[in-house]
């Protein structure tokens, strides 16, 4: 099923919001990531109704991701 354009975005402006006091990074840092993340492309794409799950749960599943991503970074750093 897909969602109004419009209230998908507002949707996101709330998602990336919790996210990046979640994260305690800046909203455009948030933003970007949240862009650039597997969630986005799904929700997006309509798929599993992602858009039907609360703003707080799709947050946490964005700071799983980000946690994910920035463990995999800095355990690449610490390889000689």
């Amino acid at each position: 099923m897909k969602a109004n354009a419009t209230l998908l975005q507002m949707k996101y402006a709330r998602i990336i919001n919790i996210f990046a006091g979640k994260a305690n990074i800046s909203l455009y840092d948030g933003l970007t990531f949240f862009y650039h993340s597997a969630l986005y492309r799904l929700v997006r794409r309509g798929i599993s109704d992602l858009h039907c799950m609360s703003d707080d749960y799709l947050a946490d599943n964005l700071f799983d991701e980000y946690k994910e991503t920035h463990q995999n970074i800095i355990s690449s750093e610490k390889i000689p």
